[in-house]
């Protein structure tokens, strides 16, 4: 057990230290900056014969200058993109020039475009993309009709945020005299428009996922298919691959058929008058769907089902709740709070995950080139690190010394249920976890305790789902027999593909956070000196995090914590006051006021508050 004294004077030398190893261990002429292009994003400073740019990206700890003939005319306090022409070297800056002013740091979606510069995201679709995209008609081929089947008769829904444009899964349940249950997942059919070698697949390779912002959406593929002919919109006939499973009472798939079909759906659904319907709780609601509700009520009864056997398998039901930024019409932060997961969101998350499954496995006994969503067990090191600070609050992953299977886990999950502890533990959970992946050899998927998953659900929006029907097509097409060509062929494309494609959704997810980040401080600016009562989230040698009810996350430093020395407790993640022997731990609810908040800086900071309220 390691414990340290910590002082003010120094609380603030560690700080400096902190930030002094957030710098890059640049050497003379090395490459500055350890990025695959020469630009960055930053704030323009300027003096009277030249300027400086505070790059956005504070781990690359230094400024660059810049010379009044390279500085685009500029102004202060604007954002810019600098192209790196000299390196660091020892003590000069980097040197730079502007290439592109983005605009004031305080207009209107500054912020976000900032983002999509310094994370280089293609925003915009090359001409020959656009072109491409627009000579597809909006319409079904008729005479492509024959070769599929004829589901427009079904009664099929699409269940989705209020928000949503590129619709892309829709559902439909029926249940059998035998009481097992018939389940259809119907995916848009992206492939049948998005040719292999084409300028449309060519992009798509290469942006891999859409990048859901707060105030836009950078999308895989031009809105004339994610919104038009390939999105699932009611009363349109849509070229979709069906998955239509049997499952009995259990939550068991018994059989399933993977098929091209033709659709037309009945009804855009969204999640919050789903849930309406199944609480019986908006009457005008209720009647205007009145003829569909024995639908949804035998989709709540199945999703029960699924979800059930899942939890006995030990998949993981992680209750972190996401934060949902509301913005104004100028792109500002005007309210933050959770975003409420109704069971409606569950149905369609237990019939996707389903559909993924039964795809994987079925694809995986064809030892077909493929692409899987693999999730492999935590390392025992950190399972180890987890099991000592839940000690202390009377929990334990039970595992040996070489495995530790996904029930331990939801066991621990299951215990904490509306405790309050609840949150913060899922999140340590979280941490210990693996990231998963994409891989071209099926490894199982730990957090879900599947054996074959696969991402199957979403090709107007992720590379993997299309590939995965471009090669589910293939095999239709030919009767379940590709050529050893063909095979080795797409087995060297998926392997490129789900690394490309891990690397991009990577991005993505570290912009979409990033967003959120920004706007959170944003928001909390035009709160500061309010007062608010919050959970410990986290204890570092540093400071205290604390956690609000509307999911913004700030930092206590030790100076602002109390008047005395504080002993950190490293293995326990607590913390001590030595005077009054107040001790702090991960979960302690805290009163805090926001004293400081900086959305260039993405940084909040709180100071407690003697009073604390239950």
């Amino acid at each position: 057990m390691s414990k340290k004294k910590i002082s003010k004077k120094q609380f603030k030398n560690l700080n400096m230290k902190f930030k002094k190893e957030l710098k890059p261990k640049v050497k003379e002429d090395s490459k500055i900056f350890d990025l695959e292009k020469n630009t960055v994003v930053g704030t323009y400073q300027k003096s009277r014969n030249f300027g400086f740019v505070i790059p956005d990206d504070k781990k690359l700890g230094s400024d660059i200058y810049i010379s009044k003939k390279d500085a685009m005319k500029a102004k202060n306090n604007q954002k810019v993109v600098v192209e790196i022409t000299k390196l660091p070297k020892k003590d000069k800056s980097a040197e730079g020039k502007i290439i592109e002013i983005i605009g004031y740091i305080d207009q209107a979606g500054v912020d976000m475009m900032s983002l999509i510069k310094e994370y280089d995201l293609p925003y915009e679709f090359p001409e020959p993309v656009s072109k491409e995209a627009k000579k597809i008609a909006q319409e079904v081929d008729e005479d492509d009709i024959k070769n599929r089947r004829d589901l427009r008769e079904e009664e099929i829904f699409t269940i989705d945020g209020e928000d949503a444009k590129d619709l892309d899964d829709a559902v439909n349940v029926k249940k059998l005299d035998n009481g097992n249950y018939i389940l259809g997942v119907h995916i848009a059919d992206v492939s049948h428009y998005v040719k292999e070698g084409s300028f449309l697949d060519k992009e798509a390779i290469i942006r891999g996922t859409s990048v859901y912002m707060l105030d836009r959406v950078i999308p895989m593929l031009p809105v004339e298919l994610s919104n038009g002919i390939c999105s699932l919109n009611a009363g349109k006939d849509r070229f979709a691959i069906s998955c239509i499973m049997e499952i009995n009472a259990k939550g068991q798939v018994i059989s399933s058929d993977i098929f091209k079909s033709v659709i037309n759906v009945t009804e855009r659904m969204s999640y919050t008058n789903v849930q309406k319907i199944l609480d019986n709780s908006d009457r005008e609601v209720t009647k205007r769907y009145s003829k569909y509700i024995e639908h949804f009520r035998l989709m709540e009864e199945l999703a029960h089902i699924l979800k059930n056997r899942r939890a006995k398998d030990g998949s993981l039901d992680l209750d972190i709740p996401e934060s949902k930024v509301v913005l104004d019409e100028r792109g500002i932060a005007v309210d933050i709070k959770k975003y409420e997961i109704t069971f409606a969101n569950e149905i369609i998350e237990q019939f996707m995950l389903t559909a993924n499954e039964t795809v994987a496995e079925k694809f995986y006994w064809l030892e077909a080139p493929f692409i899987y969503r693999v999730h492999e067990a935590p390392d025992m090191e950190k399972v180890t690190e987890l099991n000592k600070f839940l000690f202390n609050l009377g929990y334990r992953v039970k595992c040996n010394k070489e495995e530790v299977h996904p029930t331990a886990f939801a066991d621990v999950l299951e215990k904490i249920k509306g405790k309050p502890e609840e949150r913060v533990i899922s999140n340590l959970i979280l941490r210990t976890l693996k990231v998963a992946r994409y891989e071209s050899e099926n490894k199982g998927h730990f957090g879900i305790a599947s054996k074959y998953y696969c991402h199957f659900t979403s090709p107007i929006r992720r590379y993997p789902d299309l590939f995965i029907h471009r090669i589910i097509s293939k095999y239709l097409k030919q009767g379940y027999n590709l050529s050893e060509e063909e095979i080795e062929k797409y087995s060297a494309q998926a392997t490129k593909y789900a690394e490309t494609s891990s690397e991009r959704e990577k991005i993505a997810q570290k912009v979409e956070r990033e967003s959120v980040d920004i706007k959170m401080a944003e928001y909390m600016e035009n709160h500061i000196g309010e007062e608010y009562p919050g959970i410990i989230s986290s204890i570092t040698s540093f400071g205290v995090f604390v956690e609000l009810e509307n999911t913004v996350e700030g930092m206590i430093r030790f100076d602002k914590l109390g008047n005395e020395y504080f002993i950190y407790d490293e293995d326990r993640k607590t913390l001590m006051g030595e005077k009054t022997k107040t001790m702090y731990h991960i979960g302690d609810k805290i009163n805090i006021r926001v004293i400081a908040a900086d959305k260039q800086t993405r940084r909040i900071d709180f100071e407690k508050v003697e009073e604390v309220s239950d």
